[in-house]
C-alpha cells in the first residue's frame, strides 16, 4: 500500500484479522485502508476479533461518507452440546484450594488495589504457581490433560522451570518463548501419555494457538511491554498488568479440546479495575521507523506522517512525531521542508534505511559498518540484533553456556563490552564458523561432483541430516543459521539496488576469509551432557546427550577479525548514542586534542566521587574535580545510559574513535566513470591474456582493442566462423560458442594455455527468464571454479558486467560465493568508452538505480586441515 497506493487494493474485500492486537503496523494499516476506502466505493473491509472494542471500530469508520452503516456481525457458536465449559477462578478461590490465608496470598500476588501498582513478580508468586501446578496434578486423574502457565519474562519462565526440575518423573516441561527454536516449540503441540505436560509460556501463546489437551491455564496476569525511554533514547522493557482483553485471549487457550479451568492470580476486584484493552503500541514507542516509512511512501494521502498519524484509532502526541522527525533530520534520513506547508522529503540514506528488513537501530548500525568498509559484518550483526532464536544453541536455564566457545571479550580493556554485545559478537563468529567449516566443505564436494559425474550425488536430505548433526556437535541451531543467511542475501541485494558510495570498495573482509581459518573437530561421546534437555522434551536426545566437539573454543579473538569488529561495534554504538541523545558532553568539556593529551593523566577516582575512597593521598587516581572523568560503562552499549545528560561519568569519544566519528554521509555512488577503472584490472605482462566471453557481435572486443593490446585478447562468440577484420588486428576468436561455460570446458580447442589467462570478462546481457539465467550463471561459476581449482589459477580476475537490478534479482553474489568467488569491488561500466551495454534493465523504486555495473570477483579457495588438496 505504501509503494502502490490504490493499485495495491484492487480487491473487492479485504479481511483484517486479530484487530485487537494493537501493533503500530496494524493501526497504520487501518488508517491507510480507511483513507483509500474514501476513494474506492466498491471495496469492503471486514475486521475480525474475539475481544476487540467493537464500538470504537464502528465509530472509527462512521465518517467514510459512503451513506452506509457499519455492520457488526456476531458469529454464532457451534451447537451447545459440543461446547466445552470454561470456569474462571480468582485468587480468593485459589487460596481455598491451596489451604492458604486469602489476605496473605493476595498481598504477595498483587501488592496494591489498583493496576497502577508494581507488577513485578516476587519469589512468593513463583512458589504459589508451583503449589498450584502440584495441586492440579494431584487432583486431576487424566494424565493427558495439560497445564499452560502464562509468565511475563524469560527470567520468570526460568524460575518456574527450576522449581519443576526435581519433578521430571511427573512432568514433561515445554517452553514457548521467542528465543526457542520453532521445531522445539512445536513439540508442545504433541499429546504426552507418560507425563503431565506443563507448558511455560510468555504472551507468544496468547492468541492464534491451539495446544491440544490444555485443560488448565494459570495466568500471572502480567506481561512485558516495550516503552520508549526519552532519557536514554532507546526502547526499554517494563512489567505491566495485562488488560481484560489479553486475559480473555489467555482464557481462550483452554476449553478448545476439553473442559477448562482458568486460575487468575489476582483478586476479582483487582481484575475488575484492569484496563479493558491493551495500551496501543503507537502510544508507547518512538515511531521513528514508522515516520520514516510514511515519508518514503509514493502514495499521496499517506505520505505525510503528521496528517496520517492523527487519523489512526489512537493518535500519538504531536511532540512524539516532532521528535521522530527531528531525529531523522539529524541523522540525514530526511530533508527539512523548505516552507511551513512543505513535506519532509526522504534522502537517499533515508530510502535505503527504510528498505532494509530490519529494526531501525539495526539498519542504522548495518549501514554505519558499511561506511567504514565492513558491510558484511554490519549486516550480520544487524540481523542478529533482530533474529530469535540465535545461531548459538541456548539451553534453557543456562542461556549463555556456549557463548565463550565463539567469542570472549578482552577483560583487560577499560571498557569491557556489555553482555548483549558479547552475545552478538559470539553469534557473528558462530555464523562465520559454520560458513567456513561446514558449508565450505560441502561446496567443495559439490564441485567434485561436477567432475565425477558417474558417482552418485549425495541426496539433499542426507546433507541436511549431516548438517543437523554437525550443528549439534558444535552447539548451533541449524534453522537459525539458515534464517540469518537468507535475510543476509535479501539485504545485500537491496543494497546492490541502491548502490551507495561505500559499496564500490566493500569487498573481502573477515566474513570472506575461509583461507585463513582452521578447525579440526575432536569428537567425544558424553553421557547425559545436558540432563535438563530431557526434561524439556528435546526431539533428539541422542544429539544432546551424545557426541560433542571438544576442540573449544572453536573461534579465537584473532579469527574473522573478531577483535577489530568488536572494537568498531563499541565505537559505532557510541556514535549512534551521541546522535540520538544530542549529548554534547564531549564538545562541552573536551576537544579531540584535549582528549588525546589527557589520556596519560590520572582519571578522577570513582570512589572519591561518592565519598568512599579510603586511600587518601596514596590513591593512584586523581581527587581533583578538574581531572578527566572516568568513562560511562553503559553509554557504549545497546542498553544505553539511563542518566542521560545528568550522568557524572563521561559520554565522550575515545581517542581512537574520534578519528572515525566524522564518518561521511551515506551517499549514492557517482554514476560517472572512466575507462581506467576497468583497464587497471587487465594484465600488462607480455604473455598474459584477457578472455572475453559472450561477445555476441564482437562489439566490445573491438572497442577494448582501441585501449588495450589486441594480441592479448581472446574473445568468444555464438556466431559461426566468418572472416573477421578483428582477426587481422591480432584478436584470437573462438566461434560458435553458444554458452559462456562451453569455452571453459573445451581445452583442446582453446588457443592458449589457461595458465596465461589472468582476466575473464563476461558481458551478461541477461534476459527476463530468471530461472534459465540463474542456471546459466550457476554453470558458469561451477565450471570456472573447477578449471581454476584444478590449475591453481588463483591470481585471475573474473569481471562480470551486468545490470545491477538483475545482479540483485538473480542473487549473483550468492551463486559466486557457493563456488569460492568473492566480490572484491564493483564500479559503473563505462559505456562512453566501451560501447552501449544491451542487457535488460529492471524497474526501480525511488533512489534506486538501474545501470550496467562491472563486478570484480576473486577466488579464495578453502585451505585448512579439514580440506583435501584442491588441485
Amino acid at each position: 500500500m505504501r509503494d502502490k497506493g490504490l493499485i495495491a487494493l484492487k480487491y473487492k474485500v479485504i479481511i483484517l484479522d486479530e484487530v485487537h492486537e494493537r501493533s503500530v503496523e496494524s493501526d497504520l494499516l487501518l488508517a491507510c485502508v480507511k483513507q483509500l476506502m474514501m476513494k474506492n466505493n466498491d471495496m469492503r473491509v471486514v475486521l475480525m476479533s474475539a475481544t476487540a472494542d467493537i464500538t470504537r471500530y464502528r465509530d472509527y469508520f462512521k465518517d467514510l461518507g459512503r451513506d452506509e452503516r457499519v455492520e457488526v456481525i456476531a458469529i454464532p457458536n457451534v451447537s451447545q452440546n459440543s461446547i466445552f465449559q470454561r470456569k474462571v477462578l480468582y485468587l480468593d478461590q485459589v487460596a481455598v484450594l491451596l489451604g492458604m490465608d486469602s489476605d496473605s496470598l493476595s498481598s504477595s500476588c498483587n501488592p496494591g488495589q489498583i493496576p497502577s501498582s508494581n507488577a513485578n513478580m516476587k519469589p512468593e508468586v513463583h512458589a504459589h504457581i508451583h503449589k498450584l501446578v502440584l495441586h492440579i496434578h494431584e487432583s486431576e486423574p487424566d494424565i493427558e490433560k495439560s497445564i499452560l502457565v502464562f509468565l511475563p519474562t524469560y527470567y520468570s519462565l526460568e524460575q518456574q522451570w527450576i522449581l519443576l526440575k526435581p519433578l521430571s518423573l511427573l512432568f514433561k516441561v515445554h517452553i514457548l518463548h521467542r528465543s526457542v527454536d520453532t521445531n522445539q516449540a512445536l513439540l508442545a503441540m504433541r499429546v504426552c501419555k507418560s507425563h503431565r505436560k506443563v507448558i511455560l509460556a510468555t504472551n507468544i501463546a496468547e492468541s492464534s494457538v491451539t495446544i491440544p489437551g490444555v485443560a488448565y491455564v494459570i495466568d500471572s496476569c502480567r506481561s512485558l511491554q516495550v516503552f520508549w525511554d526519552p532519557i536514554r533514547k532507546v526502547d526499554s522493557c517494563e512489567l505491566v498488568w495485562v488488560s481484560k482483553s489479553q486475559a480473555d485471549q489467555r482464557k481462550g487457550r483452554t476449553g478448545r479440546t476439553c473442559d477448562g479451568k482458568i486460575y487468575r492470580l489476582v483478586t476479582q476486584s483487582f481484575y475488575g479495575s484492569l484496563r479493558d484493552h491493551e495500551y496501543p503500541a503507537i502510544l508507547r514507542l518512538s515511531l521513528k521507523q514508522q515516520v520514516l516509512m510514511i515519508c518514503c511512501s509514493e502514495t499521496k494521502g499517506i505520505n505525510d506522517p503528521k496528517a496520517l498519524l492523527q487519523k489512526v484509532l489512537d493518535p500519538p502526541d504531536v511532540d512524539i512525531i516532532e521528535d521522530a522527525l527531528s531525529l531523522l533530520v539529524k541523522i540525514n534520513a530526511l530533508d527539512k521542508p523548505l516552507s511551513s506547508r512543505g513535506r519532509y522529503e526522504p534522502t537517499f540514506y533515508g530510502c535505503l534505511l527504510d528498505s532494509l528488513p530490519l529494526s531501525f537501530d539495526a539498519s542504522v548500525l548495518a549501514l554505519k559498518f558499511g561506511e567504514i568498509g565492513m558491510l558484511q559484518e554490519g549486516i550480520l550483526i544487524g540481523i542478529l540484533m533482530d533474529v530469535q532464536p540465535s545461531p548459538i544453541f541456548q539451553p534453557f536455564g543456562n542461556q549463555n553456556l556456549y557463548v565463550d566457545n565463539y567469542f570472549e571479550d578482552d577483560k583487560s580493556n577499560e571498557l569491557a563490552m556489555g553482555r548483549k554485545e558479547t552475545i552478538f559478537m559470539a553469534n557473528l563468529c558462530a555464523f562465520q564458523f559454520w560458513q567456513h567449516v561446514f558449508k565450505d566443505k560441502h561446496r567443495l564436494e559439490r564441485l567434485k561432483q561436477e567432475i565425477n559425474i558417474d558417482e552418485p550425488r549425495t541426496p539433499e536430505v542426507l546433507i541436511s541430516d549431516l548438517e543437523e548433526e554437525w550443528c549439534s556437535f558444535h552447539n548451533l541451531v541449524r534453522t537459525s543459521l539458515h534464517n540469518v543467511s537468507e535475510i543476509y542475501e535479501d539485504i545485500i541485494n537491496i543494497v546492490h539496488r541502491f548502490r551507495p558510495k561505500f559499496l564500490a570498495e566493500s569487498g573481502v573482509h573477515g566474513y570472506f576469509e575461509p583461507y585463513s581459518f582452521k578447525h579440526k573437530c575432536l569428537l567425544q561421546s558424553e553421557s547425559a551432557r545436558d540432563t535438563d534437555a530431557l526434561e524439556l522434551g528435546y526431539e533428539n536426545p541422542d544429539a544432546i546427550t551424545g557426541t560433542t566437539c571438544i576442540a573449544a573454543p572453536y573461534v579465537s579473538r584473532d579469527d574473522f577479525q573478531a577483535a577489530t569488529v568488536s572494537e568498531k561495534l563499541m565505537n559505532l554504538i557510541k556514535e549512534i548514542h551521541m546522535k540520538y541523545t544530542g549529548d554534547n558532553s564531549y564538545n562541552q568539556h573536551n576537544n579531540v586534542y584535549n582528549v588525546v593529551s589527557q589520556v596519560t593523566e590520572s582519571a578522577l577516582c570513582k570512589f572519591f566521587i561518592i565519598g568512599t575512597c579510603n586511600k587518601g593521598t596514596l590513591c593512584c587516581f586523581s581527587h581533583s574535580l578538574q581531572a578527566r572523568r572516568p568513562p560511562c560503562r553503559f553509554f557504549h552499549t545497546f542498553q544505553g545510559c539511563r542518566n542521560g545528560d545528568s550522568c557524572f561519568f563521561l559520554h565522550d569519544y575515545t581517542p581512537c574513535f574520534a578519528m572515525t566519528a566524522a564518518s561521511s554521509l551515506c551517499l549514492q555512488e557517482d554514476a560517472s566513470t572512466l575507462a581506467y577503472s576497468l583497464l587497471e584490472l587487465l594484465p600488462f605482462r607480455t604473455n598474459d591474456y584477457v578472455l572475453i566471453l559472450n561477445d555476441k557481435d564482437l562489439f566490445f572486443s573491438s572497442n577494448l582493442s582501441q585501449w588495450y593490446d589486441p594480441h592479448k585478447i581472446v574473445a568468444t562468440t555464438h556466431r559461426p566462423y566468418s572472416e573477421s577484420e578483428l582477426s587481422s588486428y591480432g584478436i584470437k576468436i573462438l566461434w560458435n560458442i553458444a554458452q559462456p561455460w562451453q569455452s571453459i570446458l573445451k581445452t583442446e580447442e582453446f588457443p592458449i594455455s589457461w595458465g596465461l589467462v589472468k582476466c575473464v570478462l563476461w558481458f551478461a546481457d541477461i534476459k527476463d527468464d530468471a530461472m534459465a539465467e540463474q542456471n546459466l550463471l550457476q554453470n558458469f561459476f561451477h565450471y570456472l571454479a573447477v578449471r581454476m581449482l584444478a590449475d591453481a589459477l588463483y591470481d585471475m580476475h573474473v569481471i562480470i558486467t551486468i545490470n545491477n537490478m538483475k545482479f540483485a534479482q538473480l542473487q549473483v553474489e550468492r551463486l559466486a560465493r557457493e563456488c569460492f568467488f568473492f566480490l572484491t569491488q564493483s564500479f559503473p561500466f563505462d559505456e562512453t568508452s566501451f560501447g552501449k551495454f544491451l542487457g535488460s534493465r529492471g524497474t526501480t523504486r525511488p533512489k534506486q538505480v538501474s545501470v550496467p555495473i562491472s563486478y570484480v570477483f576473486r577466488m579464495y579457495p578453502p585451505v585448512g586441515i579439514q580440506f583435501a588438496d584442491c588441485n
